[in-house]
């Protein structure tokens, strides 16, 4: 034997060891950290801070449209002012657990002409090969609006229509594409999305409250928007309409009912010939939905999809990738503050009745 050669294998193998025992140790580190961990799943993106995470499917990849959380001058208050988010970021995934590209800044506010700050929860949406981003703005008012964007592909970037939507307000848009390929706008959130400052669809304020001038107890609850779009998609083609939501008595859920009452975040997937819309109860902290025969409702409400997460917002998306169902949504895992969130994903499970088992964020 050459015992130089000997020798220098000898050494060769001794590294490879070393370094496959290092990654062994660093692996059996990660998951150590993921088993102990209180949160159900990891955060999909780290360097960043993202929330109200809008997945879709386009071109064979899943594509998440979220907000951009960022650290604001802007003091807290209960309107949500602390929460300025000023652009938009796009990202994909080949498979649910695959990289998460992050495919940069897509649309900012100072590229919409009519916008004056915060960009708040987004959607999108695919119509001939063109793709629309939904967002809400407040304008030079002050005053929430829904705008579109357009690209070319589903990672931007966008470019904004010069004007918002006419006759749009509030916020939290979501685009529902049903079989028939007709295209449902939602939206609508109270509070700081100032839902409740609009009667008829027109806006007549009535203080800072998420229910200021509007009975609670007994009254009929403030319900999301829907109307559909235009065939440019750049439009409503009608005159909003209150979505209802029922109890299981066919009768509409009550304002001082938070457990299941409307709050924001409006989303609508359909399953086995059924439309399921969901939706965040707000300061109650629940994913909840009801089912219908329709876009249009009335749905019936039916339990909670996700119990609170950690941080005071709930929100999210339900996407089928692969004959699969998926959960997207946020917790503060990252910073434990409000404002500056993380975007994540779970699998989803419908019942063989039709109702959606209930996920635990926050290990018991």
């Amino acid at each position: 034997m050459n015992l130089k050669f000997g020798f220098a294998a000898i050494i060769a193998t001794c590294l490879l060891v070393s370094c496959g025992t290092q990654e062994n140790k660093q692996q059996d580190i990660i998951t150590k950290e993921v088993e102990e961990s209180k949160f159900l799943s990891p955060p999909l993106v780290s360097h960043i801070y993202t929330a109200d995470p809008s997945a879709h499917i386009f071109e064979g990849k899943i594509y998440i449209y979220p907000s951009h959380d960022v650290e604001s001058v802007v003091e807290e208050d209960d309107m949500g002012a602390h929460f300025n988010m000023m652009d938009y970021h796009v990202f994909s995934m080949e498979s649910p657990d695959g990289e998460v590209v992050d495919h940069g800044k897509v649309l900012d506010v100072e590229d919409i002409p009519w916008a004056k700050r915060q960009l708040w929860a987004p959607d999108a949406a695919e119509k001939d090969g063109k793709y629309y981003l939904y967002f809400p703005a407040k304008d030079k008012d002050d005053i929430f609006r829904i705008g579109v964007a357009v690209a070319d592909n589903p990672a931007g970037p966008f470019k904004a229509e010069p004007e918002a939507i006419k006759g749009s307000y509030s916020m939290d848009p979501t685009v529902f594409q049903d079989e028939d390929a007709s295209y449902y706008l939602y939206f609508g959130g109270i509070w700081g999305g100032q839902l409740q400052q609009y009667r008829d669809n027109k806006y007549q304020p009535v203080g800072s409250g998420p229910y200021d001038g509007v009975p609670t107890g007994e009254e009929i609850s403030l319900m999301p928007k829907i109307a559909k779009l235009s065939t440019d998609m750049l439009q409503m083609a009608e005159t909003p309409k209150d979505v209802m939501l029922l109890d299981a008595g066919g009768n509409p859920i009550l304002g001082g009912d938070n457990n299941r009452r409307f709050f924001e975040a409006a989303w609508v997937h359909k399953h086995n010939g059924k439309y399921y819309f969901s939706y965040s109860t707000g300061d109650t902290h629940f994913i909840a939905y009801g089912t219908g025969d329709n876009p249009y409702g009335p749905f019936t409400y039916q339990g909670n999809i996700l119990n609170p997460v950690q941080g005071w917002t709930n929100h999210h998306s339900i996407v089928k990738f692969q004959d699969k169902w998926y959960l997207f949504y946020h917790d503060t895992e990252l910073t434990d503050k409000t404002h500056l969130r993380n975007i994540k994903m779970v699998e989803l499970k419908h019942n063989e009745d039709g109702t959606i088992e209930t996920i635990e964020p926050i290990k018991k």
